[in-house]
């Protein structure tokens, strides 16, 4: 080794070691950013923090990420002039602080989430009022009378055609799983009747809890008394009604929300919705196995049906129903008609996805399943980006044909009759799916997630650069 090159090198070890011990190294957390030249009044921090919390509210309570909520509201105080703005979410409470840094003392505002509900068409609305301020076409006063007119907004429909979607939804389903007509017909004619019912239901403030044991209870019980009545005839195959409605009433948890807010390091918002998913799931496993123990006393038994056969007419109507199905779960949610194309499209994309890699690759469920996700999360993103649809209308929509309200309903089967260990098994199965169904949306969503540059920032170096001696 060259003597000149080793004594510049331990030259250079000497000179630094010194100067990092007197100069010290970069801070831990950048400050923040200097707050001038004038500091922000008083009223202005409270109409755009205010304004921000009516954003977040309705985001949080339609089932988007914790993660999405707060790029928003943190947008939506830079564009109105606030930089230095932190942002709190819990599962049933947002909390939000600005900082003004030594010249005023902070302002802290917090809202709680009292009501959970799928208004995708405000949920567009208020997108757009979103959009509008941070390209700086609105100002505080204008987004918030906006913002006001888009949360205050009647429905696009009439409540009518929302029943219509779950029914519409719950008959897709039952097509998709190999259903003859007239079991179709009866999936929508029990959805329709529990929808209504848990409308009415709703309009006492019965808790989700006991809605969901409704549910499950009509979906079960209408079918064996259907079926006891002789309805149906010889080799058809009713469980699928019950299937169908499981299908649905599953599709009201916010399973994908909860992986996400995982990801996202949100650990308390999902703890809380996993807390949800959980009772409310109960609340499912309660009604149906209740309504069966009724039906044993009475000599009535459904059954679980097998899965058909594979097959190139059954394969291509399945696709088809999974698209129905997906426009129509849109439909119930008020999604703006434009969405409902896409709606269909990413559902029956996830189908095909899902049949493909299950007759070619032979994947099992769960895999199979989070494939599946990751093509529609991936459509949404695109979509999102390209066709000005709201990617959380195509997530919802495009999983929906792909929940497993079969495996679901086995699982509550053989609970309530071939004993515990059996029931059990299956359950944790259509558990996995789920947890598939989310995660495959989370990565497929990520992938085409655009890329925003970080904010610039002064240039931070771990050690000063020594240069060498010549």
């Amino acid at each position: 080794m060259d003597p000149r090159r080793f004594t510049r090198r331990v030259r250079g070890t000497l000179r630094r070691d010194p100067h990092g011990l007197l100069h010290g190294g970069p801070p831990t957390t950048p400050a923040l950013r200097p707050i001038g030249p004038e500091v922000p009044s008083d009223s202005h921090v409270q109409q755009v923090l205010d304004l921000c919390m009516q954003v977040g509210e309705v985001l949080l309570s339609s089932g988007e990420n914790a993660e999405e909520t707060t790029a928003r509201m943190l947008r939506i105080s830079e564009a109105a002039g606030l930089p230095t703005v932190d942002v709190d979410i819990t599962f049933t409470s947002i909390t939000m602080c600005c900082h003004r840094g030594n010249a005023a003392a902070p302002v802290t505002s917090m809202r709680l989430i009292r009501y959970r509900t799928l208004d995708l068409s405000r949920l567009a609305q208020v997108y757009r009022v979103v959009e509008r301020v941070e390209r700086g076409r609105l100002d505080v006063r204008a987004a918030a009378v906006a913002l006001d007119a888009a949360v205050r907004a009647a429905h696009p429909y009439p409540r009518w055609v929302a029943t219509a979607g779950w029914a519409g939804l719950s008959a897709s389903v039952a097509v998709l799983l190999g259903a003859e007509p007239l079991t179709a017909v009866v999936a929508f004619v029990v959805t329709a009747l529990i929808d209504r019912v848990g409308r009415l239901l709703g309009r006492w403030q019965l808790p989700a809890f006991f809605q969901q044991v409704c549910g499950g209870f009509l979906a079960t019980g209408s079918t064996l008394v259907l079926f006891a009545t002789g309805l149906f005839a010889e080799g058809t195959r009713p469980s699928l009604v019950v299937a169908a409605g499981i299908t649905v009433l599953l599709s009201g948890l916010s399973v994908v929300g909860t992986v996400q807010d995982a990801i996202g390091s949100y650990y308390v918002t999902a703890a809380g919705r996993a807390a949800e998913i959980a009772l409310l799931s109960a609340g499912l496993l309660t009604g149906v196995v209740l309504a069966l123990k009724i039906g044993f006393t009475f000599g009535v038994n459904l059954e679980v049906a097998e899965a058909l056969a594979p097959g190139v007419g059954r394969f291509s109507l399945a696709a088809v129903a999974a698209g129905v199905g997906a426009a129509c779960y849109a439909l119930a949610g008020y999604a703006p008609l434009r969405s409902l194309l896409a709606a269909g499209l990413a559902g029956t994309a996830g189908w095909i996805t899902y049949g493909a890699t299950v007759q070619l690759l032979d994947l099992g469920p769960v895999a199979a399943t989070g494939s599946a996700a990751v093509v529609v999360g991936a459509a949404a993103g695109l979509l999102r980006r390209r066709g000005g649809v709201q990617s959380l209308v195509v997530t919802l929509a495009g999983i929906t044909p792909l929940l497993p309200g079969l495996v679901a309903y086995r699982g509550f089967y053989q609970l309530a009759v071939e004993g515990l260990a059996d029931g059990l098994v299956t359950v944790t199965l259509a558990l996995g799916v789920g947890l598939a169904l989310a995660a495959g949306v989370a990565l497929g969503d990520f992938m085409t997630r655009p890329r925003r540059p970080r904010p610039a920032g002064p240039a931070r170096t771990d050690e000063p650069e020594v240069q060498p001696e010549s």
